[in-house]
Protein backbone atom coordinates (compact mmCIF):
# COMPACT_ATOMS: atom_id res chain seq x y z
CA UNK A 1 0.00 0.00 0.00
CA UNK A 2 2.91 2.33 -0.55
CA UNK A 3 1.45 4.07 -3.58
CA UNK A 4 -2.17 4.86 -2.74
CA UNK A 5 -4.14 7.10 -5.05
CA UNK A 6 -7.50 8.67 -4.24
CA UNK A 7 -7.94 10.21 -7.67
CA UNK A 8 -9.83 7.88 -10.03
CA UNK A 9 -10.23 10.40 -12.83
CA UNK A 10 -8.71 13.66 -14.00
CA UNK A 11 -10.30 16.77 -15.42
CA UNK A 12 -8.64 18.03 -18.59
CA UNK A 13 -8.72 21.81 -18.53
CA UNK A 14 -8.40 21.93 -22.29
CA UNK A 15 -9.75 25.19 -23.64
CA UNK A 16 -12.41 25.70 -20.94
CA UNK A 17 -11.18 29.25 -20.32
CA UNK A 18 -12.29 30.19 -23.86
CA UNK A 19 -15.91 28.94 -24.13
CA UNK A 20 -16.69 31.16 -27.13
CA UNK A 21 -14.01 29.33 -29.11
CA UNK A 22 -15.28 25.80 -28.45
CA UNK A 23 -17.30 25.45 -31.66
CA UNK A 24 -14.66 27.05 -33.95
CA UNK A 25 -11.95 24.94 -32.30
CA UNK A 26 -14.05 21.79 -32.72
CA UNK A 27 -14.44 22.47 -36.44
CA UNK A 28 -10.75 23.31 -36.82
CA UNK A 29 -9.47 20.29 -34.87
CA UNK A 30 -11.90 17.89 -36.58
CA UNK A 31 -10.71 19.14 -39.97
CA UNK A 32 -7.06 18.73 -38.95
CA UNK A 33 -7.74 15.22 -37.68
CA UNK A 34 -9.49 14.11 -40.85
CA UNK A 35 -6.78 15.59 -43.07
CA UNK A 36 -4.03 14.02 -40.92
CA UNK A 37 -5.65 10.57 -41.00
CA UNK A 38 -6.44 10.73 -44.71
CA UNK A 39 -3.03 12.07 -45.72
CA UNK A 40 -1.01 9.59 -43.68
CA UNK A 41 -3.15 6.61 -44.70
CA UNK A 42 -2.72 7.62 -48.36
CA UNK A 43 1.06 7.83 -47.93
CA UNK A 44 1.19 4.39 -46.28
CA UNK A 45 -1.01 2.95 -49.05
CA UNK A 46 1.02 4.54 -51.86
CA UNK A 47 4.37 3.37 -50.48
CA UNK A 48 3.07 -0.13 -49.77
CA UNK A 49 1.49 -0.66 -53.19
CA UNK A 50 4.13 0.97 -55.40
CA UNK A 51 7.34 -1.06 -55.65
CA UNK A 52 9.22 1.97 -57.05
CA UNK A 53 8.87 3.57 -53.61
CA UNK A 54 10.38 0.60 -51.77
CA UNK A 55 13.56 2.47 -50.90
CA UNK A 56 15.01 3.45 -47.50
CA UNK A 57 13.74 7.04 -47.69
CA UNK A 58 10.14 5.98 -48.31
CA UNK A 59 10.37 3.11 -45.83
CA UNK A 60 11.20 5.61 -43.10
CA UNK A 61 8.48 7.94 -44.39
CA UNK A 62 6.00 5.07 -44.00
CA UNK A 63 7.10 4.67 -40.39
CA UNK A 64 6.74 8.42 -39.82
CA UNK A 65 3.19 8.35 -41.23
CA UNK A 66 2.34 5.48 -38.86
CA UNK A 67 3.73 7.42 -35.90
CA UNK A 68 1.69 10.47 -36.92
CA UNK A 69 -1.50 8.40 -36.92
CA UNK A 70 -0.73 6.99 -33.45
CA UNK A 71 0.15 10.44 -32.11
CA UNK A 72 -2.89 12.31 -33.36
CA UNK A 73 -5.32 9.43 -32.64
CA UNK A 74 -4.18 9.22 -29.03
CA UNK A 75 -5.08 12.88 -28.48
CA UNK A 76 -7.66 14.33 -30.85
CA UNK A 77 -10.71 12.09 -30.24
CA UNK A 78 -10.62 13.04 -26.54
CA UNK A 79 -10.04 16.70 -27.36
CA UNK A 80 -13.05 16.73 -29.70
CA UNK A 81 -15.18 15.04 -27.05
CA UNK A 82 -14.11 17.62 -24.47
CA UNK A 83 -15.07 20.53 -26.71
CA UNK A 84 -18.64 19.18 -26.84
CA UNK A 85 -19.04 18.61 -23.09
CA UNK A 86 -19.10 20.97 -20.13
CA UNK A 87 -16.60 18.95 -18.10
CA UNK A 88 -13.90 16.97 -19.87
CA UNK A 89 -12.89 14.06 -17.65
CA UNK A 90 -10.56 11.16 -18.31
CA UNK A 91 -10.17 8.05 -16.17
CA UNK A 92 -6.89 7.33 -14.41
CA UNK A 93 -6.28 4.33 -16.68
CA UNK A 94 -7.26 6.31 -19.77
CA UNK A 95 -4.84 9.06 -18.78
CA UNK A 96 -1.96 6.61 -18.33
CA UNK A 97 -2.78 4.96 -21.68
CA UNK A 98 -2.85 8.34 -23.41
CA UNK A 99 0.45 9.27 -21.79
CA UNK A 100 2.05 6.01 -22.98
CA UNK A 101 0.96 6.25 -26.62
CA UNK A 102 1.71 9.97 -26.90
CA UNK A 103 5.19 9.60 -25.37
CA UNK A 104 5.86 6.56 -27.55
CA UNK A 105 4.86 8.20 -30.84
CA UNK A 106 6.32 11.64 -30.11
CA UNK A 107 9.71 10.32 -28.98
CA UNK A 108 9.74 7.86 -31.89
CA UNK A 109 9.38 10.73 -34.33
CA UNK A 110 12.33 12.59 -32.84
CA UNK A 111 14.53 9.50 -33.04
CA UNK A 112 13.30 8.67 -36.53
CA UNK A 113 14.20 12.18 -37.71
CA UNK A 114 17.81 11.43 -36.80
CA UNK A 115 17.69 8.15 -38.74
CA UNK A 116 16.15 9.92 -41.74
CA UNK A 117 18.85 12.61 -41.58
CA UNK A 118 21.50 9.86 -41.65
CA UNK A 119 19.77 8.30 -44.66
CA UNK A 120 19.92 11.62 -46.52
CA UNK A 121 23.58 12.03 -45.49
CA UNK A 122 24.48 8.65 -47.01
CA UNK A 123 22.42 9.34 -50.16
CA UNK A 124 24.11 12.69 -50.84
CA UNK A 125 27.60 12.25 -49.40
CA UNK A 126 28.13 8.58 -50.38
CA UNK A 127 25.81 7.99 -53.35
CA UNK A 128 27.92 5.17 -54.86
CA UNK A 129 27.73 3.16 -51.63
CA UNK A 130 24.14 4.03 -50.75
CA UNK A 131 22.61 0.64 -51.57
CA UNK A 132 25.17 -1.22 -49.46
CA UNK A 133 25.31 1.25 -46.56
CA UNK A 134 21.51 1.49 -46.34
CA UNK A 135 20.66 -2.17 -46.90
CA UNK A 136 17.19 -3.52 -46.29
CA UNK A 137 18.42 -5.35 -43.19
CA UNK A 138 19.96 -2.22 -41.71
CA UNK A 139 16.87 -0.11 -42.45
CA UNK A 140 14.61 -2.68 -40.81
CA UNK A 141 16.91 -2.84 -37.79
CA UNK A 142 16.98 0.97 -37.48
CA UNK A 143 13.19 1.24 -37.70
CA UNK A 144 12.67 -1.59 -35.21
CA UNK A 145 15.24 0.01 -32.91
CA UNK A 146 13.38 3.32 -32.99
CA UNK A 147 10.04 1.69 -32.10
CA UNK A 148 11.52 -0.54 -29.36
CA UNK A 149 13.76 2.08 -27.72
CA UNK A 150 10.90 4.56 -27.55
CA UNK A 151 8.44 1.92 -26.34
CA UNK A 152 10.87 1.18 -23.50
CA UNK A 153 11.23 4.88 -22.73
CA UNK A 154 7.46 5.35 -22.73
CA UNK A 155 6.89 2.26 -20.56
CA UNK A 156 9.49 3.48 -18.09
CA UNK A 157 8.03 6.98 -17.78
CA UNK A 158 4.44 5.75 -17.64
CA UNK A 159 5.40 3.10 -15.09
CA UNK A 160 7.07 5.71 -12.90
CA UNK A 161 3.95 7.87 -13.18
CA UNK A 162 1.75 5.04 -11.88
CA UNK A 163 3.94 4.86 -8.76
CA UNK A 164 2.92 8.37 -7.75
CA UNK A 165 0.03 9.18 -5.45
CA UNK A 166 -2.65 11.62 -6.65
CA UNK A 167 -4.79 12.63 -3.70
CA UNK A 168 -5.44 16.34 -4.14
CA UNK A 169 -6.46 18.54 -7.09
CA UNK A 170 -7.16 16.56 -10.24
CA UNK A 171 -7.30 19.30 -12.88
CA UNK A 172 -4.68 18.82 -15.62
CA UNK A 173 -3.80 22.19 -17.11
CA UNK A 174 -3.66 20.85 -20.63
CA UNK A 175 -5.91 19.26 -23.25
CA UNK A 176 -4.23 15.86 -22.85
CA UNK A 177 -2.27 13.89 -20.25
CA UNK A 178 1.44 14.62 -20.28
CA UNK A 179 4.25 14.39 -17.77
CA UNK A 180 4.83 17.99 -16.53
CA UNK A 181 1.24 18.87 -15.44
CA UNK A 182 0.75 15.39 -13.95
CA UNK A 183 3.87 15.74 -11.82
CA UNK A 184 2.52 19.03 -10.45
CA UNK A 185 -0.57 17.17 -9.15
CA UNK A 186 1.36 14.44 -7.33
CA UNK A 187 1.15 14.20 -3.53
CA UNK A 188 4.39 12.25 -3.34
CA UNK A 189 7.98 12.93 -4.37
CA UNK A 190 8.50 13.30 -8.12
CA UNK A 191 12.31 13.39 -7.95
CA UNK A 192 12.90 10.17 -9.93
CA UNK A 193 10.28 11.17 -12.50
CA UNK A 194 11.87 14.59 -12.92
CA UNK A 195 15.33 13.06 -13.36
CA UNK A 196 14.05 10.65 -16.01
CA UNK A 197 12.26 13.51 -17.77
CA UNK A 198 15.47 15.54 -17.88
CA UNK A 199 17.41 12.55 -19.21
CA UNK A 200 14.78 11.93 -21.88
CA UNK A 201 14.85 15.62 -22.85
CA UNK A 202 18.64 15.46 -23.10
CA UNK A 203 18.57 12.37 -25.31
CA UNK A 204 15.61 13.14 -27.57
CA UNK A 205 15.82 16.92 -27.52
CA UNK A 206 19.53 17.68 -27.58
CA UNK A 207 21.55 14.63 -28.62
CA UNK A 208 19.24 13.73 -31.51
CA UNK A 209 19.04 17.36 -32.54
CA UNK A 210 22.84 17.65 -32.60
CA UNK A 211 23.18 14.42 -34.60
CA UNK A 212 20.66 15.77 -37.10
CA UNK A 213 22.58 19.05 -37.32
CA UNK A 214 25.86 17.17 -37.91
CA UNK A 215 24.25 15.13 -40.70
CA UNK A 216 22.95 18.24 -42.41
CA UNK A 217 26.28 19.97 -41.92
CA UNK A 218 27.93 17.26 -44.04
CA UNK A 219 25.00 17.33 -46.49
CA UNK A 220 25.22 21.09 -47.05
CA UNK A 221 29.00 20.86 -47.40
CA UNK A 222 28.64 18.17 -50.09
CA UNK A 223 25.93 20.10 -51.94
CA UNK A 224 28.09 23.23 -52.07
CA UNK A 225 30.84 21.21 -53.75
CA UNK A 226 28.55 20.26 -56.65
CA UNK A 227 29.59 22.22 -59.73
CA UNK A 228 26.26 22.77 -61.49
CA UNK A 229 23.31 24.71 -60.09
CA UNK A 230 20.96 22.02 -61.41
CA UNK A 231 22.89 19.38 -59.49
CA UNK A 232 22.73 21.44 -56.31
CA UNK A 233 19.00 21.94 -56.75
CA UNK A 234 18.39 18.23 -57.32
CA UNK A 235 20.49 17.25 -54.30
CA UNK A 236 18.80 19.76 -52.01
CA UNK A 237 15.32 18.73 -53.17
CA UNK A 238 15.90 15.21 -51.83
CA UNK A 239 16.25 16.50 -48.26
CA UNK A 240 14.33 19.81 -48.19
CA UNK A 241 11.02 18.20 -47.13
CA UNK A 242 12.68 16.41 -44.22
CA UNK A 243 14.48 19.59 -43.20
CA UNK A 244 11.20 21.55 -43.10
CA UNK A 245 9.44 18.88 -41.00
CA UNK A 246 12.37 18.56 -38.58
CA UNK A 247 12.62 22.33 -38.11
CA UNK A 248 8.90 22.61 -37.42
CA UNK A 249 8.86 19.73 -34.93
CA UNK A 250 11.94 20.75 -32.96
CA UNK A 251 10.72 24.35 -32.76
CA UNK A 252 7.58 23.14 -30.96
CA UNK A 253 9.55 20.81 -28.67
CA UNK A 254 12.14 23.39 -27.64
CA UNK A 255 9.48 26.07 -27.23
CA UNK A 256 7.47 24.10 -24.69
CA UNK A 257 9.45 21.32 -23.06
CA UNK A 258 13.14 22.08 -22.77
CA UNK A 259 12.67 23.73 -19.38
CA UNK A 260 12.48 22.61 -15.73
CA UNK A 261 9.19 21.11 -14.48
CA UNK A 262 8.87 23.93 -11.94
CA UNK A 263 8.76 26.54 -14.73
CA UNK A 264 6.05 24.68 -16.69
CA UNK A 265 3.85 27.12 -18.64
CA UNK A 266 0.38 25.68 -19.46
CA UNK A 267 -0.49 28.11 -22.25
CA UNK A 268 2.86 27.71 -23.94
CA UNK A 269 2.60 23.94 -23.65
CA UNK A 270 -0.91 23.94 -25.14
CA UNK A 271 0.31 25.89 -28.15
CA UNK A 272 3.22 23.50 -28.67
CA UNK A 273 0.85 20.57 -28.17
CA UNK A 274 -1.34 21.82 -31.01
CA UNK A 275 1.75 22.12 -33.21
CA UNK A 276 3.12 18.62 -32.75
CA UNK A 277 -0.04 16.57 -32.09
CA UNK A 278 -2.33 18.21 -34.66
CA UNK A 279 -0.57 20.54 -37.09
CA UNK A 280 2.53 18.36 -37.54
CA UNK A 281 0.73 15.13 -38.47
CA UNK A 282 -1.51 17.17 -40.80
CA UNK A 283 1.28 19.03 -42.59
CA UNK A 284 3.77 16.15 -42.86
CA UNK A 285 1.87 14.31 -45.63
CA UNK A 286 1.27 17.59 -47.48
CA UNK A 287 4.93 18.65 -47.27
CA UNK A 288 6.27 15.27 -48.41
CA UNK A 289 3.63 14.99 -51.14
CA UNK A 290 3.74 18.49 -52.61
CA UNK A 291 7.54 18.61 -52.63
CA UNK A 292 8.11 15.06 -53.89
CA UNK A 293 7.63 14.30 -57.57
CA UNK A 294 7.74 10.51 -57.16
CA UNK A 295 5.02 10.51 -54.51
CA UNK A 296 2.81 12.80 -56.60
CA UNK A 297 3.22 10.52 -59.63
CA UNK A 298 2.34 7.49 -57.50
CA UNK A 299 -0.74 9.24 -56.12
CA UNK A 300 -1.78 10.06 -59.67
CA UNK A 301 -1.54 6.41 -60.69
CA UNK A 302 -3.24 4.94 -57.62
CA UNK A 303 -5.78 7.67 -57.02
CA UNK A 304 -7.06 9.29 -60.26
CA UNK A 305 -8.63 12.20 -58.35
CA UNK A 306 -5.08 13.44 -57.57
CA UNK A 307 -4.36 14.09 -61.22
CA UNK A 308 -4.53 17.64 -62.45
Amino acid sequence: MLFLRDVTEFILQGFSEHPKLWIPLFGCFLSLYMVALTGNVLIITAITLNSSLHSPMYFFLLNLATMDIVCTSSILPKVLEGLLSEENTISYGGCMAQLFFLTWSASSELLLFTVMAYDRYVAICHPLHYSTMMSKTLCSALAAGVWLICAFNSSLNTGLMTRLSFCGPNVITHFFCEIPPLLLLSCTSTYINSVMTVLADAFYGFINFLLTLVSYGFIISSILKIQTSEGKKRAFSTCSSHLIVVSMYYTAVFYAYISPICSYNPERSKLAGVLYTMLGPTLNPLIYTLRNKEVKITFGKLFPFFKN
